[in-house]
């Protein structure tokens, strides 16, 4: 049977798969993409970020602070530097290092958000090419199962037996 024979029967031949091919643009690389246009002040604050929201972070931050606060309080009043319950110095130092942590990380925050947000886009975009992608092979299948219906129709075999026949 030829091409033009099937096609007849309302279904149209499907793309070849070089077809398929030629029609694909090549899958890019976001993580490359979005690094390179990264500006190196951008990237220190993603380093900050990457470092304050660890657990590593977190623990030197409560050992200084334990260590701080308990040498204040336990230590003889002569070696005292910053005086139990008002620990004004501690204070003032968690408070300059807050300040300064504050804007780092949302700067970084805001740079990784852009960046999931350029992956989310490039992950539907791959997904649209697997769903066209997907919609040729159905197509196949569709043309194939037109073809099969033709031939059997030529031999003489009655569809709706066989089909009974492979159910039973």
């Amino acid at each position: 049977m030829t091409r033009k024979t099937i096609s007849s029967t309302a279904f149209p031949p499907p793309l070849s798969i070089e077809e398929v091919k030629k029609s694909r643009r090549p899958l890019r690389n976001i993580n490359k993409e979005v690094a390179k246009n990264i500006k190196p002040l951008d990237k220190l604050a993603v380093e900050i970020t990457n470092r304050v929201g660890t657990m590593g972070f977190f623990l030197v931050i409560l050992v200084w602070t334990v260590l701080w606060l308990g040498w204040n309080f336990l230590a003889p009043k002569a070696l005292q530097f910053d005086p139990p319950m008002a620990f004004v110095f501690w204070l003032f130092i968690s408070n300059v290092i807050q300040i300064l942590l504050m804007p780092l990380i949302m700067v970084g925050q805001d740079i990784l958000g852009r960046h999931a947000e350029t992956r989310a886009d490039h992950d539907l975009n791959v997904n649209v090419r697997a769903e066209e992608e997907i919609e040729v092979i159905l197509r196949h299948l569709e043309y194939q199962n037109a073809i099969l219906l033709v031939m059997m129709k030529k031999l003489g075999i009655k569809i709706e037996k066989t089909l009974r026949k492979t159910k039973g």
